[in-house]
């Protein structure tokens, strides 16, 4: 039988563009309630690799379970992996090749990832990397409500290129064990209920939400980006997932 500690170790991965430092705001106040938490910089978006351009979601998965190891996270104490935007790719390998080790997801305005899928298919082979593009070219469902022209202007400064071999590889999927791991979705840009409706539709980026066999929602109306406009709600919402049991 699975044991857990009281304060399970809570793993954070941003999404696109993004590494730990964007945690920073969220860490506080998990630390500031005694949670074991780490944020993670995922290969590819660390500035200063020079290799990053050429790093893969196999690579990214592998970073995922190598911090899991020096954290001592086993199928005995298991961790919560809390998933924000595009780190969806990535955590749904980890979700795949090792359910053991995650007693609950966390999706952050995000969602489990279907077998097969690409998140930018029509991306030439030539393109090496992706930057953060201008922020009014943002969709609806990537809403900047909440940010500061400050905030703004730090995303843009510290936004890292995503890797083209990252955004163009499919996801191989296919232990669906995945499917039984607890799931959390905050959902920030779009409500949960317009969220479950377009999953029981079979909308190609819900339609595995349908799949989950233990799934829970917290609304956290806010935009895209919830550690920087609501990092202590958030904060809270995570340790509200992290504490329920399973």
């Amino acid at each position: 039988m699975t044991t857990t500690t009281s304060s399970p170790t809570i793993v954070l991965i941003a999404g696109h563009w993004l590494g730990a430092w964007a945690w920073d705001d969220v860490l506080d106040h998990l630390n500031a309630g005694h949670s074991r938490a780490s944020a993670l910089t995922l290969p590819g978006l660390d500035g200063d690799d020079p290799e990053r351009a050429t790093k893969t979601l196999d690579d990214q998965a592998a970073a995922i379970l190598d911090l899991f190891a020096r954290l001592g996270v086993s199928a005995d104490q298991p961790a919560i992996i809390v998933a924000h935007s595009g780190a969806n790719f990535p955590v749904s390998l980890v979700l795949d090749r090792h359910p053991e080790l995650v007693r609950r997801v966390v999706w952050v305005d995000s969602g489990p990832v279907a077998p097969g899928s690409i998140f930018a298919p029509d991306l030439p082979e030539g393109v090496k990397e992706l930057p953060l593009p201008p922020f009014d070219a943002f969709p609806p469902q990537a809403s900047l409500e909440g940010l500061s022209a400050e905030v703004l202007e730090r995303f843009r400064a510290r936004a890292v290129p995503e890797p083209g071999p990252v955004l163009r590889q499919p996801l191989e999927l296919t232990n669906d064990a995945r499917r039984t791991v607890p799931t959390t979705l905050v959902c920030c840009s779009m409500p949960s209920e317009q969220v479950l409706e377009l999953a029981r539709a079979g909308h190609p980026m819900f339609a595995e939400v349908a799949n989950l066999e233990d799934l829970d929602v917290i609304d956290l109306p806010t935009g895209h980006w919830p550690m920087w406009s609501r990092a202590g709600d958030l904060a809270q919402a995570i340790q509200s997932a992290a504490s329920r049991t399973d």
